[in-house]
């Protein structure tokens, strides 16, 4: 074994390939191929889209484990620690089982260059083949068509919203991001989408490929009645369902293109509507909307772009506080931070900007000149995100919130540092 330890294995994945970020199955399926030369022995649902992928995973995951299937989930990134990108049946599986998987796939790879992505992805994908999973949960990463994830043929593939972002990668607006996203379709396998106003391409590819395409408002329809809703479709019906258990309206809306996928899924996998009731009450997903009460409110977003920035902000305003509103932003350079400040503008009182680190962070002087340039003056930046947080605790009294958001990167170190949240005691 090239390492002892996870550490050690993942800064050396982050310098093994030139880049970062390197689009393309062939390095993956070659790999994969002498690591696990036939199919999968389990079912694959692919999940893919601009926002919501992560609901959307966690939904399917707790949904298919309360109908009582061994089921592993692949996601990222991840929030606290690597681990959590591979779990099996909730249990994000440990540091010795990883480091096994990587020296299986660094023996397997010979001299091809993989990823870090790539490594992950195929670590993933061993693993649910050696723990005998029934069926694997898959997000995809950037994209769809040229995304590791892809690698693997999708039983169905969900599409859950297609927005701007990642142009660089993907393409300047939503008719080549909604290609691009559409590539983990496959012919004669269901292929979800939960976008309300699906781009003309995407649709397109289904019908080119003859991947039977389930439109939200066309092949599936769900309504709210109060704290409850239903859904129904030409072949099945569930009414007075409960509200999944992550915050944020639009998670009907998420639960909703779950179903759809199950249901297409439904001569493969049985799944009731006691499971589905269950899997909505049980469902678990750190970091999006996630509020932490108590006499000053902290609620933390990993909205990152100019859609999810909208969704923060609606649900802002549908949960008002006495007080005043505390943002701490921190957003990666790649991001449309002008856009996500704008959906903002409005719901926030006082702006703390910070700055993230690494050759992707943006500094909050550039955020504070993109606030300047959208008129809010109300902005104490920081070049660290502990400063910013203590900030805004020295500023804020009882009945303010404070809401961090705009990455990863920036939900992490905040949700990893308990005390903040203990600094005004919990009732």
């Amino acid at each position: 074994m090239r390492f002892a330890t996870l550490n050690d294995w993942l800064c050396w994945q982050e310098t093994l390939h030139p880049k970062a970020i390197d689009l393309g199955l062939d390095r993956m399926r070659a790999v994969l191929h002498r690591l696990c030369p036939e199919p999968p022995s389990y079912r694959v649902i692919t999940v893919g889209g601009t926002n919501g992928k992560g609901s959307c995973v966690a939904l399917l995951d707790a949904i298919l484990r309360a109908a009582g299937y061994r089921v592993g989930a692949y996601t990222s990134p991840h929030l606290l620690r690597y681990n959590e990108r591979i779990q099996i049946n909730g249990i994000a599986v440990d540091d010795a089982v990883l480091c096994r998987a990587f020296a299986r796939i660094d023996t397997a790879r010979g001299d091809i260059s993989l990823s870090y992505f790539e490594f992950s992805t195929l670590a993933a994908l061993v693993l649910f083949q050696e723990m005998a999973v029934e069926v694997a949960v898959l997000e995809v990463g950037l994209g769809g068509r040229l995304d590791a994830v892809n690698a693997v043929d999708a039983d169905a593939a969900l599409v859950v919203s297609i927005g701007i972002d990642h142009t660089d990668w993907l393409g300047p607006d939503r008719d080549s991001i909604g290609y691009e996203k559409a590539g983990i379709y496959r012919s004669g396998r269901p292929a979800i989408c939960a976008d309300p106003a699906p781009p003309r391409r995407l649709i397109e590819h289904a019908h080119a490929i003859a991947a039977p395409l389930l439109q939200m408002n066309h092949d599936y329809q769900f309504s709210q009645a109060g704290e409850t809703w239903h859904w129904w479709s030409e072949s099945a019906r569930y009414d007075d369902l409960p509200r999944p258990a992550l915050a944020g309206d639009y998670q009907i809306s998420n639960a909703a293109a779950v179903l759809a996928t199950l249901n297409s899924l439904r001569d493969q996998l049985r799944v009731t509507g006691a499971d589905i009731r269950t899997g909505l009450m049980q469902v678990r997903l750190p970091g999006r909307f996630q509020i932490i009460t108590g006499p000053v409110e902290w609620i933390l977003d990993v909205a990152h772009n100019p859609p999810a920035a909208a969704m923060l902000a609606a649900q802002l305003q549908a949960r008002p506080c006495s007080g005043r509103t505390y943002a701490i932003i921190g957003l990666l350079a790649d991001k449309d931070a002008q856009g996500v400040i704008e959906a903002l503008v409005g719901v926030v009182d006082q702006w703390v900007p910070v700055s993230l680190a690494g050759p992707r962070g943006r500094t909050s002087a550039e955020l504070v000149a993109l606030l300047h340039s959208a008129s809010v003056h109300a902005v104490a930046a920081h070049d660290h995100i502990a400063s910013g947080c203590q900030a805004a605790i020295n500023a804020a009294r009882v009945g303010d919130r404070i809401v961090v958001f705009g990455s990863f990167h920036t939900v992490a170190p905040v949700l990893a540092a308990q005390p903040w949240f203990t600094f005004f005691p919990l009732p």
